[in-house]
């Protein structure tokens, strides 16, 4: 099957080598190739690691790792549904209700960008990278449950253009593509990012219907219904594939044991958050500081973010030192932004994009730290 594949492939591209008539095409035949085969070319020139991890099979280490909090999402899509609707339901059931509601989104996610990705490489006469294999699948995992799928489209569309493209590609944005796709969302239609109806599937067709997020419950004054297993297992209402720390938490072990993720971010991310949520369990004076600080790491999208986002290589601190200062400071700035500001009470997203401008700052600060000490060492001696 595989020979049978590489033969018909092999003349699919010939109208697309050098010289041939679809020659301006070349990068979007290729991509298909990459995609299905291992490269079949090495790096010759300029500085590299000889090594038999390519940015493809990083790429899909993340995907897998994925794969836990998006299967358990889309099932408590349906089950949020039908816990509305107080009817029995097996997790068939909602299985099937949620898949219908979130693949056409990844449908729509990865066909609009991977659209303007091809697009892009045949005008600039470069390669498709494979980045885009992640923040396809992150975008749907981070949006609500019934947000249209024309806004989706278009966040993509911003996302890729402006929040990537306009900065090069691949390797050279400064931002997370996905959370400005997220962003773009949430600033221009700001309904169907909130409140207590875009969590849970038709839920505008349910009288009374009760899916408002633990922290939006917690910033208007109210109080959490929820126990702590729930809140843990991520059978509460929120963003698709954002709810279930147990299950973020085996894909954060896949991305540290492949060495993909970086565990000093995650691990400064948690230690920064549990502080400034244990201080303001100390002060107390409203019910987001009173929230205990262990539920602040596993409700919203605090876990999600901090494995999957704040990780990203591209976007992200490059210096082992740099990773502590930034999921460090990520940590403390999305409790800093749910308590002190109700109109933002998740808090993650925000804080993971300040950091983002900031991390090539830390960086530069750390790497001149360390020519300096250089420097004093070579003086005395």
């Amino acid at each position: 099957m595989k020979n049978f594949l590489r033969k018909k492939l092999d003349v699919i591209r010939k109208p697309f080598e050098k010289g041939q008539k679809w020659e301006r095409f070349a990068p979007a035949i290729n991509a298909f190739d990459t995609l299905l085969f291992v490269p079949n070319h090495t790096t010759k020139k300029g500085a590299h690691i000889r090594d038999s991890v390519d940015l493809k099979r990083t790429m899909i280490t993340v995907v897998l790792a994925l794969l836990p909090a998006l299967i358990y999402g889309i099932y408590n899509a349906g089950h949020q549904y039908f816990i509305q609707q107080s009817i029995e339901f097996t997790f068939i059931d909602a299985f099937l209700h949620g898949l219908w509601k979130v693949l056409p989104m990844i449908v729509v996610s990865y066909g609009v960008g991977l659209a303007i990705e091809f697009a892009f490489a045949i005008y600039r006469g470069h390669e498709v990278n494979e980045g885009y294999l992640v923040t396809g699948l992150l975008i749907p995992m981070i949006m609500p449950i019934d947000i249209p799928l024309w806004m989706v489209a278009v966040s993509v569309a911003f996302a890729v253009v402006i929040g990537k493209e306009a900065f090069g590609g691949t390797g050279m944005n400064i931002f997370n593509p996905a959370l400005i796709a997220r962003a773009f969302a949430f600033f221009a239609y700001p309904t169907y990012m909130s409140g207590n109806e875009v969590w849970v599937s038709e839920a505008a067709n349910i009288d009374s219907v009760s899916g408002e997020t633990i922290l939006a419950v917690l910033a208007s004054g109210g109080e959490v219904s929820y126990s702590i297993m729930d809140m843990f297992l991520g059978a509460i209402p929120g963003s698709i594939a954002e709810t279930s720390t147990l299950f973020i938490i085996l894909g954060a072990i896949i991305l540290i044991l492949t060495g993909v993720g970086s565990w000093r971010i995650m691990l400064s991310g948690v230690l920064g958050a549990s502080l400034i949520g244990f201080l303001f369990n100390l002060w107390g004076a409203n019910e987001l500081m009173q929230f205990n600080w262990v539920n602040h790491l596993i409700v919203g999208g605090f876990a999600f973010g901090i494995v999957f986002m704040a990780t990203d290589p591209v976007s992200g601190a490059q210096t082992n030192v740099g990773k502590w200062v930034y999921g460090f400071l990520i940590g403390v700035f999305c409790i800093l932004i749910r308590v002190f500001n109700p109109a933002y009470p998740e808090g993650v997203m925000l804080a993971i994009l300040l950091m983002n401008v900031f991390a090539p700052t830390i960086d530069h600060y750390v790497v001149n730290s360390n020519i300096n000490k250089r420097k004093k060492r070579w003086a005395t001696a």
